[in-house]
């Protein structure tokens, strides 16, 4: 399990998640909370390349708002 970040916002129904470093997760790459429950897909990286950010579409059942400040993994 890789860490892929903490989520900062919510834009346009996706969270976007700050990358801790420049290690990024490749696009459809499944992602998941601490307690291991899927909650959404990378569909986007994006920002300054040391540090860039992904968008992650959320699961279905999942709102991207209650998402906020929540660390994810990659599966």
């Amino acid at each position: 399990m890789q860490r892929v970040g903490t989520v900062v916002r919510v834009a346009q129904g996706l969270a976007i998640v700050r990358l801790p470093d420049d290690s990024t997760p490749d696009l459809g790459t499944e992602v998941i909370d601490e307690s291991l429950s899927t909650v959404g897909r990378v569909v986007d990286v994006f920002g300054p390349v040391d540090r860039p950010y992904v968008a992650v579409s959320p699961a279905s059942g999942t709102r991207a708002a209650d998402l906020l400040g929540t660390k994810l993994y990659a599966r």
